[in-house]
């Protein structure tokens, strides 16, 4: 019953796959047609080799078995060299190995295919990045190519394919990762790039390259290795290259102004002009003629210069109107152009140059040039030249040359006549003749309503006939009119700080800031605003900026200086104010500011060389020589304190803070001269209350002729000193305001004299005491009228 219900346990215990039976492989018909169809049954093994030697029964039936195979192809076992049997296999074997060889070197000639297109895409990736400002980024992508690069050559040298290296693409490498690394600022790693593919024979030009090396040192101010790089680059160019020889001369000769070799520099720019004309060049040759004061070569390069040809000043092609409509916006029509302007803008400024570098007078140089310009192919540009001469005048102060020069230009065209209007109506305003200026103005708008000169000059007339909204409209036409004009943008500026339109004056100054970088008044301008906005930080950058481009500027420092004072940083405000002092050691701001800082900071010994310089400048001032004295006591030496107030006393007899200070000294040092100055002090004491008597009678209106008969004339450096406290006095320096002594003009009365001798009676209070009974105690007396 077990076993019909949990069947037989060991059941199928002998139950085998069939497939794994390899003892009836030989009988198996499938099998041995397999090991037909392979090369296993066209060679014996060696195995069944071994079991034929070896004998056994079993050995010999394998061996039976393997050679019913293929006995057409068996090789006989007495045959020295095979008869097919090798031969055939090795066929095979080399075919299959010839499979593999050029699979594998179709795979490998893919990835170095592959691979140069991924290098050239970073390539263009990272001059993508250069040209929109991303100068990191491009440098990373420009050495990702270079690692690839790198990944390519090692493949080719593994596979021996050297022979088809591309030299370009490394080349293109090599030279974008050098530029890359010059863009960022990393000027060694650059000339390391660049010093690799100019020592590489296999890249003809890559001599040349020692330009962009030269560049780089010429950056750092290494102009020796720079002049050195750019001959050996020179050295490598031929002849026929005149435009690239010209271009590295050039780069030769402003290193040599750089250092200062202004013969040496005028030399290559003239081998450069010989070599090819260009503008530039010419311009450069005069200038370095101007810094050697050689007037007859400034000539010769000014000839050169007005001697280039340009092909834009052939004009016949352009006669027919509708051909010139055409050519009116082609690109080579518009690359032309801006080359002639550019020669035209040079050949002006060779001629202000002229006309201030040549030993005779400046007018009669500009005159010279106008006369040679006339006889050139450049002779459309004389009027403005001679425009250019009435404006040199002007600015020199030659007022009637410059009026005279600008009305010989009333027959001209409406364009030039209008700008000699407008520049008459400058020097109409200059003389104060306004009404004349309006006419002026209002003329030469007649004839050029886009006049920017006129409307400027309409702008100032607005605004100082307090019309503001006039002056802006006008300014803003004259904007519209030229979008580059300076003037209305900084008179714009100026008319919003006026009416405390910070925001859009801060607006109009950064737009001219964006034009003129590094301009000092624009700085200055822009650092007021902020100042007034109560922004101190931004105001001292900008004042800082101002006073790296004019470091010798005091008046910028004096603005430091109060900025930082009002930050309660003492030291800073010191530093600025000395180093403005430095500058303009007669600023009486700035000395009277260091001595009290020097005062404040208990160095009385240096605040007496500032009040020093301060008395030397205002003599007359008694305050410097108070304050010498009082720094002198205060340094404990008392003698010369003494003498000090002594001198004081003698120019100024009736001061009596002086008096009161020598009889202090006098009754310290027990000298015996304190009873007399004690006496001194008194009779200016009673003087002072007669004079005070009498002003008070004076506004009271009980003044009399006899009460102006017992007044005294008074000195006018007699007047009362009034007294306060050392800490008031010392912060009633001023140091916005500087001191002036008091002055009056001398009249008639101050002349006159009239004798009162006997008409007069003495006034009885005069009568003198008796010794015995006077009070000359000066115990209370402090130094309550001393500064800090």
């Amino acid at each position: 019953m077990a076993s019909k219900f949990l069947g037989d346990a060991y059941s199928g215990f002998d139950d085998y796959e069939h497939a794994y039976d390899t003892q009836h492989l030989a009988k198996d018909a499938y099998f041995q047609e397999a090991i037909l169809r392979s090369s296993h049954g066209r060679r014996p093994g060696s195995r069944m080799m071994t079991g034929a030697m070896g004998g056994g029964a079993g050995g010999g039936t394998r061996l039976a078995t393997a050679l019913r195979v293929d006995t057409s192809i068996a090789r006989p076992l007495t045959a020295v060299k095979g008869v097919g049997y090798s031969s055939y296999a090795n066929k095979i074997q080399a075919e299959e190995a010839k499979a593999a060889r050029e699979s594998n070197e179709d795979s490998v000639d893919a990835r170095i295919k592959d691979g140069e297109n991924k290098v050239m895409e970073l390539v263009k990736e990272s001059v993508l990045l250069r040209y929109q400002g991303n100068l990191k980024g491009a440098l990373e992508k420009a050495k990702d190519a270079g690692r690839r690069e790198r990944t390519i050559i090692k493949l080719r040298e593994d596979n021996n394919k050297t022979e088809g290296a591309n030299i370009d693409l490394t080349f293109c490498v090599l030279f974008n990762l050098a530029q890359m690394y010059e863009g960022n600022d990393m000027t060694t790693e650059a000339i390391n790039s660049y010093t690799v593919i100019t020592k590489n024979k296999m890249f003809a030009n890559g001599g040349r390259l020692k330009v962009n090396i030269g560049n780089i040192h010429f950056k750092r101010k290494e102009y020796a290795k720079a002049i050195k790089m750019y001959r050996m680059a020179l050295d490598q160019i031929p002849s026929v290259q005149k435009t690239f020889r010209m271009a590295v001369m050039k780069n030769i000769g402003l290193t040599f102004i750089k250092m200062g070799r202004y013969e040496d520099a005028s030399i290559t720019f003239e081998q450069a002009v010989e070599e090819r004309s260009e503008p530039s060049v010419a311009f450069n040759s005069l200038l370095a003629m101007y810094c050697l004061e050689d007037s007859e070569k400034m000539r010769d390069s000014f000839i050169r210069l007005l001697e280039i040809h340009l092909p834009s000043q052939d004009n016949s092609k352009e006669k027919d109107g509708l051909l010139k409509q055409l050519t009116l916006g082609d690109p080579l029509n518009e690359y032309m152009r801006s080359i002639r302007l550019k020669t035209e803008r040079l050949i002006l400024s060779a001629a202000r140059v002229i006309g201030m570098g040549m030993n005779e007078e400046s007018a009669s140089g500009h005159q010279w040039c106008i006369d040679m310009i006339k006889q050139s192919n450049f002779a459309y540009v004389a009027s403005e030249l001679e425009m250019s001469k009435a404006v040199y005048l002007m600015r020199e102060g030659h007022l009637q040359e410059a009026e005279a020069a600008l009305s010989a230009f009333s027959s001209a065209t409406p364009k030039i006549a209008a700008s000699a209007l407008a520049n008459r109506s400058i020097l109409e305003w200059m003389k104060g003749n306004k009404t004349e200026c309006a006419q002026l103005i209002e003329s030469a708008l007649s004839l050029d309503r886009y006049n920017t000169t006129a409307h400027v000059m309409e702008g100032i007339m607005a605004f100082h006939n307090d019309d503001p909204t006039k002056a802006i409209l006008c300014m803003q036409e004259a904007l519209q009119n030229d979008a580059l004009c300076m003037q209305a943008l900084y008179n714009l500026g100026l008319i919003y700080k006026k009416g405390h339109n910070l925001e859009s004056a801060l607006d109009y100054f950064y737009k001219l800031n964006n034009m003129l970088r590094n301009n000092v008044q624009v700085l200055c301008q822009l650092a007021s605003i902020y100042e007034f906005m109560e922004d101190s930080g931004q105001a001292i950058e900008l004042y800082s900026q101002a006073n790296s481009l004019a470091p010798t500027d005091p008046a910028i420092l004096t603005k430091l200086s109060n900025i930082y004072e009002s930050e309660q940083d003492k030291t800073q405000a010191f530093q600025c104010l000395y180093d403005s002092y430095r500058y303009l050691p007669s600023d009486m701001k700035t000395v009277e500011w260091i001595a009290a800082y020097y005062l404040d900071a208990q160095f009385a010994e240096k605040a007496i060389t500032y009040f020093e310089k301060a008395a030397l400048m205002q003599p007359s001032e008694i305050k410097w020589h108070m304050m010498i004295a009082s720094c002198t006591r205060r340094a404990g030496n008392y003698q010369k304190a003494f003498e000090l107030y002594k001198a004081i006393h003698n120019k100024f007899p009736s001061h009596l803070p002086c008096l009161k200070f020598l009889v202090r000294i006098a009754t310290d040092l027990g000298m015996p001269e304190a009873k007399e100055y004690a006496a001194r002090l008194q009779k200016a004491e009673r003087v002072n209350q007669l004079r005070q008597q009498r002003e008070t009678d004076s506004a009271h209106g009980k003044s009399g002729s006899a009460a102006s008969a017992h007044s005294l004339p008074i000195p006018l450096n007699e007047r009362p000193h009034s007294l306060t406290d050392h800490r008031q006095l010392s912060a009633n320096l001023n140091y916005d305001r500087p001191y002036r002594s008091a002055t009056r003009d001398i009249d008639s009365t101050d002349l006159s004299y009239r004798d009162t001798v006997g008409r007069v009676e003495r006034p009885k209070t005069g009568m003198r005491k008796d010794a015995s009974t006077r009070e000359d105690s000066f115990d209370d007396l402090d130094d309550s009228f001393l500064p800090m």
